[in-house]
């Protein structure tokens, strides 16, 4: 995964969509993606969005949100639409950027929010797009890159809530889209994987095991890494299950950083018990004004880097190659290696891909003062339906091509 600075935004950046820059910047972001080896994107159930946007809804799509470039993938039912999209983005990567790429984030609808914060002037941009633009709205409510595209991981309820906001109190009726953004190889990955599991290997000081199957090598490398970080918690390796493993390595983090800032043990979701911990931290840092001492400050950023150790542990669910290792969930395990040990930004091009986004059916927002749906009822409602897409495209793409991605 890739780290990200937390602190106080120093700003908010707001959306300029402006439509001639938004088609004039399209030839770019399709060069992009095509240096990322994405050669084919299909769109299907396009007629469930236009169908909501001719007769006047206020429209939020909710895509998975599994790879990078994926946003860019999805903005080919836009051009097909000919209408732009309002996207939701993270304000680190509007201050992570150059002046004329902020620039043409904002003129393409993109606008900053502060996922570890309460964002009032994010949310009231989102709740005015829903409620009086024709344009759609884009949020992933998974928030990062997590690199499982077969599994969804939990929503967070931020995304509901706004909706439902928005629906309470708007003139036009108010919907949901939830949308499902699908990758697979066309080419065999195989020799990029090897080439990439070959760098870790000799990073863990390893001889590249090349006489075992790709498989086993990417778990033992997994394995590798998890023991290094129980050693240097724990002060021994622990045996197991994967999953339980890096479980009781991110609580027992989680625990920690919790009890230090005296805040009660959650039992919320972990990216939302690593965001009240990033919240705690950034309160302190801003209180102090610049006061703190040095030890302080230290103890701070070591529990920044700790939440973001979690965040990573998060991304592996351990049993996911396992369960069924085809082409891309290898790669994706690698992807997620690559990034996190050998500290690569983006993962590797590992060859041709297509892609497949499909709009599921439209959710109806209740209107007026009708609370009976919370967020957490709609979320689950999201959540179910691109797990489904996401499995129905998987059943339709093994189908046509008789299951060849496996590792034989």
């Amino acid at each position: 995964m890739n780290n990200q600075p937390y602190g106080v935004p120093t700003q908010h950046w707001p959306p300029k969509l402006t439509y001639w820059w938004y088609y004039a910047a399209r030839p770019w972001r399709r060069n992009a993606i095509r240096k990322q080896k994405f050669v084919k994107i299909d769109v299907d159930g396009l007629e469930h969005l236009r169908t909501v946007l001719d007769q006047g809804y206020g429209v939020m799509i909710t895509p998975n949100h599994s790879f990078h470039w994926d946003s860019y993938c999805l903005l080919e039912a836009s051009d097909r639409l000919a209408t732009p999209f309002y996207i939701m983005t993270a304000w680190q990567v509007f201050a992570l950027s150059g002046w004329f790429e902020r620039e043409s984030m904002q003129r393409c609808g993109c606008f900053s929010v502060d996922r570890e914060g309460t964002d009032m002037q994010s949310m009231k941009t989102a709740v005015d797009i829903l409620q009086k633009r024709r344009e759609p709205l884009v949020i992933f409510p998974e928030g990062d890159v997590y690199h499982t595209n077969d599994r969804l991981t939990p929503l967070r309820d931020g995304a509901a809530a706004m909706a439902l906001m928005a629906a309470r109190k708007s003139e036009r009726p108010v919907c949901i889209v939830p949308t499902a953004i699908k990758r697979w190889y066309l080419d065999d990955p195989s020799p990029s994987m090897l080439a990439t599991a070959e760098q870790l290997e000799r990073r863990l000081f390893w001889r590249p095991n090349e006489d075992v199957p790709l498989v086993e090598r990417i778990l033992k490398i997994a394995d590798g890494v998890l023991a290094l970080k129980e050693l240097e918690r724990f002060g021994a390796t622990h045996q197991g299950e994967l999953p339980k493993r890096i479980t009781r390595l991110a609580d027992a983090i989680l625990d920690q950083a919790e009890e230090r800032y005296g805040l009660a043990p959650a039992k919320g979701m972990l990216p939302e018990r690593v965001k009240e911990v990033r919240k705690r931290i950034i309160q302190l840092r801003s209180e102090s004004e610049g006061n703190a001492n040095e030890s302080q400050k230290k103890q701070w950023h070591v529990d920044m880097e700790d939440m973001f150790l979690v965040t990573q542990l998060y991304s592996y669910p351990g049993d996911y190659l396992i369960e069924k290792p085809t082409w891309e969930r290898q790669a994706e395990t690698l992807d997620k290696l690559e990034e996190d040990v050998l500290g690569a930004t983006y993962p590797s091009p590992r060859g041709r891909l297509a892609v497949q986004v499909r709009l599921g059916e439209p959710i109806e927002l209740p209107q007026g003062k009708d609370k009976k749906l919370t967020p957490s009822d709609l979320t689950r409602t999201i959540q179910q339906s691109i797990q489904s897409m996401l499995d129905s495209l998987n059943l339709e793409h093994e189908q046509q091509t008789g299951d060849l991605h496996r590792n034989p």
